[in-house]
């Protein structure tokens, strides 16, 4: 049995955690807050991300929860027109064995804490910021803010697109900001009239912005976001902003889109920021996950699902080790790396080229979407929705 640190408690690091955990090991949790939560509001989950939650034993709790969306829908934002509409029941469900679903952040946060508070074999220690780390051929000993020490046989920094892990492994500076601000608002569905509440994860795409938004909260909540390609150069994490100023950044909303935006209240904003995909990100007997590891934007809705494939991932190349765990880390790395990267790239791509083209470029989005069948949308989406294979693979 090995003793593993890792450093952080968000969605990553607690499923990490329990991954580690199911396959024997021990497992200390550092979280700089002075609690174990979540913040946030809507995230999708794949069917991807409901493989690794069956296989790290909380899926029935996140499902409990969740809302099952019946389709995505792409919408062009000035005219009110469909784009396109893929169907995510029926065939979709045959094919890739699992829903795609919408919940709030915490409904998938809780699960994992109360799987990981109900395990003897992890311990959760708040208030520990992790700042550094040395490593010996035998272990690794981490150093926290407050000068306190622990020492382990690894180390995974599951802590954040800002990673103090990360900044020492990998050593690549600062995450690059996208350019893009959005900003969310959270509403009870009471406000939102019937006739709009819609089960699917509806985008209306518009030149150089977009507007999304779907239920969650078991049924409770409509997640808004609106986003702007504005060149934004500040990274600005959670700012109140003024709801006159995220009305008029979007007035070119058609009519059905500007009713919902206009419901929204207590907006916050964020600038938008990912990194480069890296080849490497372990090193001896430290490694990353979600954030950490591949920090990617939004547009792919794919975040939380690789940080749960990563711990899924990691757990089985550890399973019964308690020597060569450098090795093991590598196999790791290199498991992950390729399909991180490509869903990093691709979310880079989607909004470029989906979500924010004008002129002939979104003319020839719309062409080309418009042609596709309700298959041909699946057999695009396969290779990152119909991860089961590749999970029950790292599972065995």
């Amino acid at each position: 049995m090995a003793h593993a640190l890792i450093a952080g408690g968000g969605i990553g690091g607690l499923a990490t955690a329990l991954s580690l955990a199911r396959h024997g090991h021990r497992v200390t949790v550092l979280e700089r807050r002075d609690t174990f939560a979540e913040i946030g509001a809507g995230i999708q989950l794949g069917p991807n991300a409901f493989h690794a939650l069956d296989l790290l034993g909380v899926s029935r709790s996140v499902r409990e929860r969740a809302v099952y969306i019946d389709e995505l829908r792409l919408m062009n934002g000035v005219t009110g027109d469909t784009i396109v509409t893929m169907p995510l029941t029926g065939r979709y469900r045959e094919r890739f064995k699992n829903p795609y679903a919408v919940v709030q952040r915490v409904d998938l946060y809780r699960p994992l804490l109360a799987a990981c508070r109900a395990a003897d074999a992890v311990a959760l220690v708040p208030g520990t910021a992790v700042r550094t780390y040395a490593q010996t051929g035998t272990g690794v000993t981490v150093t926290t803010a407050d000068g306190r020490t622990f020492t382990a046989d690894l180390l995974v920094g599951a802590d954040g697109m800002h990673s103090a892990v990360r900044a020492r492994l990998v050593g690549d500076g600062a995450p690059r900001i996208s350019g893009h601000t959005i900003y969310r608002s959270v509403i009870p569905i009471e406000k939102v009239p019937d006739a709009l509440r819609w089960n699917a994860v509806t985008l209306w795409a518009g030149p150089k912005w977009h507007f999304v938004h779907y239920i969650i909260g078991d049924g409770r909540f409509l997640n808004l976001a609106a986003t702007l390609d504005d060149g934004a150069r500040v990274p600005v994490a959670g700012r109140p902003a003024p709801r006159e100023l995220v009305l008029d950044r979007f007035r070119r909303l058609g009519h059905t889109a500007r009713h919902l935006l206009e419901l929204g209240e207590d907006w916050h904003e964020w600038v938008l920021c990912d990194r480069d995909p890296v080849d490497v990100w372990s090193d001896g007997r430290v490694t990353l996950v979600g954030d950490a590891a591949h920090a990617m934007l939004q547009y792919a809705a794919q975040g939380a699902c690789q940080a749960l494939e990563d711990a899924v991932a990691l757990g089985a190349v550890l399973a019964g080790a308690t020597d060569d765990v450098p090795r093991r880390l590598e196999r790791y790395n290199a498991e992950r790396r390729g399909r991180t990267a490509r869903v990093q790239l691709l979310a880079r791509a989607m909004g470029e080229r989906l979500y924010h083209p004008a002129g002939p470029a979104a003319r020839e989005r719309d062409a080309m979407l418009g042609a596709l069948r309700e298959d041909d949308l699946h057999d695009h989406v396969a290779w990152l929705h119909g991860a089961r294979d590749f999970l029950a693979s790292a599972a065995d």
